[in-house]
């Protein structure tokens, strides 16, 4: 297990709530998060639309104020003072999932990517910054893209200019919320790749917010599936995604084309966050409690009264799930293999 002390972010105990509507309970939006990102990490958040990765991943940037818990950058706790946080937000970029919605239609290139540096008031040479972030993010030779528009643009190539805007205060954290999404498939890869690379050559950490999961297999070190609130399976992305243990995870990939058997249909909707249920919060749309495989191992009960305690922050893997644990203790359950489909995602 890797050091505490090498982690550049780590979040304990975190909470986001918004006030309900005229005196309706408080939408629970983050319910108790633990995580740890380390130097030079990408770690995929995934999980279903409504599941609190979005809302995660802005209050990481000071974009959210927290209702309760505690963020640690580099060492010492992100403060709330206007000061504190735009310094932070030289470290900590946000590269977001439209770019067409995300770039000024009316500015060229060139300014777009030196706004970070205006805003911040870059003392250097900002011209020769410009030209640098547009060749790391793979726009070369830089100057010929100075003057041009968005709207000139490819999908792919707007979105190396959302990375170059970035790139240009030289972070060491970035947030990419869904950043392939909007993009061909062709294109894709291309993204990926240069994200990789940027962090090989910049040694750059990330959170990857996504759906997908082939995203994750493609570009993370590790994995964390959240759910209604809360990260609900960790661990390195190839044991998690090869053989899941939480029964939503297991879901999650079921519905790729590589994995075998049929897919699991999960039935509803997630839960309302100001309403979430007691017990394993997962446990009124879980396919092993609905067909008496929770029943056989005993925790059926547990599953529907009993919460789960906030996954650590750890890189090790971990599940919240009540059926993982009961299995992964009795010797015929092969060490706590998931049941779900072991597949690569492509």
């Amino acid at each position: 297990m890797t050091s505490a002390t090498s982690e550049l972010l780590s979040v304990q105990g975190l909470h986001v709530a918004f006030p309900g509507r005229r005196g309706a309970p408080a939408a629970r939006a983050v319910d108790g998060v633990d995580l740890g990102i380390r130097r030079g990490e990408i770690v995929a958040l995934v999980g279903e639309s409504g599941s609190g990765k979005t809302t995660l991943a802005r209050c990481l940037l000071g974009l959210v104020p927290p209702t309760a818990g505690r963020i640690t950058f580099d060492g010492a706790p992100l403060e709330r003072s206007g000061r504190a946080l735009k310094a932070y937000r030289r470290r900590a970029q946000l590269v977001l999932q439209d770019p067409s919605g995300s770039l000024n239609p009316r500015h060229t290139v060139y300014d777009i990517v030196a706004e970070g540096l205006r805003i911040h008031g870059h003392a250097g040479d900002e011209r020769a910054a410009v030209a640098e972030a547009l060749s790391r993010a793979g726009l070369r030779p830089p100057e010929r893209f100075f003057l041009r528009y968005p709207h000139e643009l490819s999908g792919g190539q707007r979105q190396r200019v959302v990375i170059a805007g970035a790139l240009v205060l030289e972070p060491e954290f970035l947030v990419a919320d869904e950043p392939v999404a909007s993009l061909d498939a062709s294109v894709r890869g291309e993204i990926l790749a240069l994200l990789l690379r940027l962090r090989t050559e910049l040694g750059l950490s990330a959170l990857v917010v996504t759906h997908d999961l082939g995203l994750a297999w493609n570009i993370a070190d590790r994995v964390a599936v959240m759910y209604l609130g809360r990260i609900v399976e960790t661990g390195a992305v190839e044991q998690v995604l090869t053989a899941p243990r939480h029964p939503y995870t297991q879901a999650l990939l079921s519905v790729l084309p590589e994995a075998p058997g049929a897919p699991v249909v999960l039935t509803g909707e997630p839960p309302d966050p100001s309403h979430i249920p007691t017990g394993c919060r997962f446990h009124v749309r879980c396919q092993v409690l609905a067909g008496g495989e929770a029943e056989r191992v005993g925790v059926a009960d547990a599953c529907r009264s009993r919460d789960l305690e906030v996954l650590h922050g750890g890189d090790e893997s971990q599940v919240a799930c009540h059926w993982a644990r009961a299995r992964a203790e009795q010797p015929t359950a092969g060490g706590g293999g998931g049941d779900g489909a072991a597949v690569r995602p492509g």
